[in-house]
């Protein structure tokens, strides 16, 4: 760890392969967080239309991938979602949905948290952190509150409970311009705070770094911050890392059906490939054997003990 002589501009990385297919259903959200590399929002209409959704199944089906990761915005506010649900577990295939948890509330979501646990369905969940100002400050005024009766929710469900096979996920980001703590250390705190303030449980939790793009990189530079926090990344390097960053198992699908290498890249706009293409337009060996397109904000994801979709990296 610590300055390297190696920087990202001199590394060729290719994919491994294609373990998760991870599809972003839209950019509209009940939310707008302070620290959304996607801008996501009530505001927002993009959403993945009926044709495109249907497209990405059959290739999801017909490269025998064998999770698909459902996000956003938030993915529940897409019309298709509980389709593409329907769909992925009728191939007895894993579905993950990254949801913020408050979405559960929506009108016209009435019996999602009862429709998720009966198909069985993976749930990464935001909660930045166990206390209510903290979050408040990242989501918006009643934001915490919210989270806490939806994990409750589903924790009757069965969410989180050892053996339920209901596999519950947290997520913290730190809420500053700071590397996240120790994951475990963290997970500790998240479950004792939790489980005695709330009754909660949940299966495990998941740390992230702040990427320094989007809302974020807006807030840094607004502070004359974004060259220090560059730095700092910079300075935490690990690039024996890479040989675990989610891009070289993983690609990321627009609501348009533009292929990225990472959700990182789509929120840049620095699309795989060509812009004027779509999943359905490659084969999996294309996307497989294509180098990987790497940039400043990738010291993120190695620096410190790294940061994925699915946490710390070593």
């Amino acid at each position: 760890m610590g300055v390297c002589s190696q920087d990202l501009s001199t590394i060729q990385l290719s994919r491994r392969g294609v373990e998760i297919l991870q599809v972003n259903l839209g950019m509209r959200c009940n939310q707008a967080c302070v620290h959304c590399h996607h801008s996501a929002g009530p505001g927002r209409s993009e959403l993945m239309s009926a044709e495109a959704c249907k497209k990405t199944l059959s290739f999801f089906e017909s490269n025998n991938i064998a999770t698909i990761e459902l996000t956003g915005g938030a993915p529940e506010l897409n019309p298709n979602f509980k389709d593409m649900v329907r769909s992925v577990r009728a191939m007895s295939r894993q579905v993950v949905v990254r949801s913020n948890l408050t979405v559960l509330f929506e009108d016209g979501l009435e019996g999602l948290p009862q429709f998720l646990a009966g198909h069985g369905v993976e749930l990464v969940c935001s909660l930045p952190c166990y206390l209510e100002e903290n979050v408040n400050s990242q989501r918006g005024d009643g934001a915490y509150k919210k989270s806490i009766a939806a994990l409750r929710m589903l924790n009757e469900l069965g969410y989180g409970e050892n053996g339920s096979g209901l596999l519950l996920y947290l997520v913290y980001n730190p809420g500053g311009a700071f590397l996240p703590g120790d994951q475990a250390a963290l997970e500790a705190d998240y479950r004792s705070k939790l489980r005695d303030m709330h009754g909660v449980i949940f299966s495990h939790l998941y740390t992230i770094t702040n990427m320094p793009i989007g809302k974020f990189a807006k807030q840094l530079r607004a502070a004359g911050s974004f060259d220090e926090y560059m730095g700092l990344l910079k300075e935490s390097v690990n690039f024996s890392l890479l040989d675990n960053v989610m891009c070289r198992d993983l690609v990321s699908i627009g609501w348009d059906g533009r292929v990225y290498d990472c959700d990182f890249n789509q929120a840049l706009n620095l699309p795989f490939g060509s812009a004027e293409k779509r999943l359905w337009d490659y084969s999996l060996d294309e996307i497989v054997d294509t180098p990987l397109t790497l940039s400043e904000h990738c010291y993120g994801c190695i620096a410190g003990r790294g940061s994925s979709c699915t946490g710390i990296l070593n």
